[in-house]
């Protein structure tokens, strides 16, 4: 189940924060409760992404996205993104969870977050590729921060954020559009 306390909980921590530039760091902490755990008894992949919900929305309230798209009635979604695990988490660990903006383009905004242990490592490294959305479809990120008052350009996209990105454009879809069990046969035979 998603987790809409911890999101709540999240709102009202973060509701009085300062604001943050577009591209600052929100930090936020979070523990690994039992019911977050996978059957090895360490936090679990696809909650470690939902965990990361819990800082990009406070993130995008501090910079003022969430009341822009409440003013235009935009949403926001998730077209892409990758996750380097790196360290196991255990039950009641708390970690330092770092989310910030890292540039946009025409139509995404990219951004990362990482989860940090007390000694300092980090745990897992998210890179996601985000969209504002309307009835039409993506809203450009220039009219997004037209809405919000803000007229800032992109940082430079470093190097391996746009090889992540060029290579999610080769990326067929629909995927496995022609996967029927004989094709999957004459594909192996050919």
């Amino acid at each position: 189940m998603y987790p809409f306390f911890r999101l709540a909980l999240e709102y009202r921590t973060h509701r009085g924060a300062s604001a943050l530039p577009l591209t600052g760091t929100h930090v936020s902490h979070h523990r690994c409760w039992p019911w977050d755990l996978d059957m090895w008894a360490e936090l679990n992949n696809g909650r470690t992404l939902t965990l990361y919900d819990l800082g990009r929305i406070p993130l995008a309230m501090r910079t003022g996205l969430v009341m822009a798209m409440r003013e235009q009635g935009w949403g926001l979604t998730i077209a892409g993104s990758s996750v380097r695990y790196r360290r196991r988490v255990r039950a009641f660990e708390r970690l330092e969870m770092r989310s910030r903006v890292v540039c946009w383009d025409a139509r995404f905004i990219y951004l990362e977050q990482s989860m940090w242990r007390r000694d300092g490592e980090c745990t897992s490294h998210a890179l996601y590729r985000s969209a504002v959305t309307s009835a039409d479809g993506i809203v450009p990120p220039e009219k997004v921060l037209s809405a919000m008052r803000q007229t800032a350009t992109s940082p430079p996209m470093p190097d391996w954020v746009a090889a992540w990105s060029a290579a999610e454009a080769l990326r067929p879809w629909p995927p496995m559009q022609d996967e029927t069990p004989e094709a999957l046969a004459r594909r192996a035979h050919a």
